[in-house]
């Protein structure tokens, strides 16, 4: 396992990688790794010759520091698991400095108002240092294909709008949440979840399935309406917001078009474990 921190030495093997016209897949993280970002490493070797790991806490993302100090960094730990996937993975793990060159700000960025939407409105400068960090890792690694799962769904149509607007070539793939068996969203957070708000966690996706099943016969006001009150009536779960958008544009549903793709998506917390998930409605 080859463990790189700083940008030349990645981009070395890289280039020896393109020379020999070998395919490069790339799974950006924060680390504190589980069996959801494996699913991502593994889909990557499924799909490419090779595959290069990141992992890096971006400070720029974090509108609550506190929460950048609380997020787990855990290295070994994290290098272990990608060994037992393939031993051949490059895992690129580089500091803040190799990354910003000692100005850790964000670039402002436009992406036609989806920055706007849902998380946007309550995690103030986000998506702006969401799309510095991938921006920079992009043009570090060239990866011909690079993967994100869609339980940030507002973060991979933010990137996939990225690489449109900055002319980025590379193939963005989105690929399904991985759930834990009682259906929760896999996330780095939930190992911080206390034992009672882990058993009640799971009412979120159950919810958010019932909310699926509704939308088929009552309009998304009804829906967000119900589920506002099943939240309210919960012991441990706290509802920041539950949104039914587009799922092209994350605006709000006013009224149902058959034509249209539409998304359920939630923001709870579990005590000031802020848990997210979200589900496809037709």
């Amino acid at each position: 396992m080859k463990i790189f921190t700083e940008r030349t030495q990645i981009q070395n093997v890289i280039r020896q990688n393109k020379t020999r016209n070998l395919s490069i897949g790339f799974v950006p993280t924060m680390g504190a790794l589980h069996d959801g970002h494996l699913f991502l490493v593994k889909e990557a070797l499924k799909e490419n010759q090779v595959v290069v790991v990141s992992i890096f806490v971006n400070p720029t993302q974090f509108d609550n520091k506190d929460d950048l100090k609380k997020y787990p960094r855990t290295l070994d730990n994290d290098v272990e698991l990608l060994e037992s996937v393939s031993k051949d993975i490059l895992i690129y793990a580089p500091t803040v400095a190799d990354i910003y060159n000692g100005q850790t700000v964000s670039e402002a960025f436009d992406f036609d108002g989806l920055e706007f939407e849902m998380e946007g409105r309550f995690r103030s400068g986000h998506f702006d240092g969401v799309g510095t960090v991938v921006k920079r890792l992009l043009e570090i690694v060239t990866p011909d294909n690079a993967y994100f799962g869609k339980k940030d769904y507002q973060q991979l149509m933010i990137i996939k709008k990225l690489v449109e607007k900055q002319q980025i070539p590379v193939n963005i793939v989105g690929c399904d949440i991985y759930r834990e068996v009682n259906g929760l969203a896999m996330s780095s957070r939930n190992v911080r979840l206390k034992r009672e708000y882990r058993e009640a966690a799971p009412f979120i996706f159950k919810t958010l399935q019932t909310a699926k099943n509704k939308f088929g016969t009552k309009s998304a006001n009804k829906v967000t309406e119900w589920v506002e009150n099943e939240f309210a009536k919960h012991k441990f779960l706290k509802l920041e917001y539950f949104i039914i958008a587009d799922a092209v544009t994350l605006k709000s549903v006013k009224r149902k078009n058959k034509n249209k793709k539409y998304r359920a998506f939630v923001a709870v917390y579990a005590d000031d474990i802020r848990l997210i998930d979200n589900i496809a409605l037709n």
